[in-house]
């Protein structure tokens, strides 16, 4: 896929909410319809593992088969339409200076670092730790059964000839981000990955920056 580099217009002085989330933490938020939200890679590499949500309703939430049979490509890039599990555009990638991100990698789990890596990795810090936390925090009313498919904004994850997924070094650099404008109100749920045992964030997890701009 030919990467989609496409600058920004918004200034960050102008954000009506800035807000630094350090690596192996959460993040969740209401962005409102027609707001935009920009996701920035502070240090290159890192890898965020985003969900999103129909604020009002949070049954409907982002659909990785949706999204994927929408634009017919496995990678999010400018222009893709973030689509619900409804059907329903929830956000539109308006700005990538990354210029592809993930929706096949999954987030990192106490299962999966035990599978992929070693026994003694289990009890290693994950994503799926981070949504539970969140969500436990903010009492939407949700728990791990409302975890879908998430994206892996930043990460790099190709698929070979042979259909399997490999995790390989990022493609992006410090100071490069994806913006999406709102479509819907919508709930943002984040894990900035705290993985330390593959290459998605070269073994040091680091912190982002999320900015949202008001219409």
């Amino acid at each position: 896929m030919t990467q989609n580099i496409t600058e920004s217009h918004y200034a960050p002085d102008a954000a009506v909410f800035r807000q630094v989330v350090p690596a192996g933490e959460p993040f969740m938020r209401r962005v409102a319809r027609g707001q935009v939200l920009r996701i920035l890679d502070l240090e290159g590499n890192q890898a965020v593992d985003t969900l999103f949500y129909n604020a009002d309703d949070t049954e409907e939430r982002y659909d990785a088969n949706n999204t994927i049979r929408g634009q017919n490509n496995i990678y999010l890039t400018a222009g893709t339409t973030l689509v619900s599990n409804e059907g329903n555009p929830m956000l539109t990638i308006t700005a990538d200076t990354c210029g592809r991100h993930d929706t096949l990698g999954g987030a990192c789990s106490a299962e999966s670092n035990t599978v992929r890596y070693a026994l003694e990795k289990r009890h290693m810090h994950a994503c799926r730790d981070s949504f539970l936390l969140a969500l436990a925090e903010y009492d939407h009313g949700m728990s791990k059964r409302d975890l879908p498919s998430n994206i892996n904004f930043f990460m790099n994850v190709p698929v070979t000839p042979d259909g399997r997924l490999t995790f390989e070094d990022g493609i992006s650099a410090a100071g490069r981000y994806v913006e999406m404008r709102a479509e819907m109100d919508v709930l943002v749920l984040i894990s900035n990955c705290p993985q330390l045992n593959n290459p998605c964030n070269a073994y040091n997890p680091t912190p982002v920056e999320v900015l949202v701009w008001d219409a």
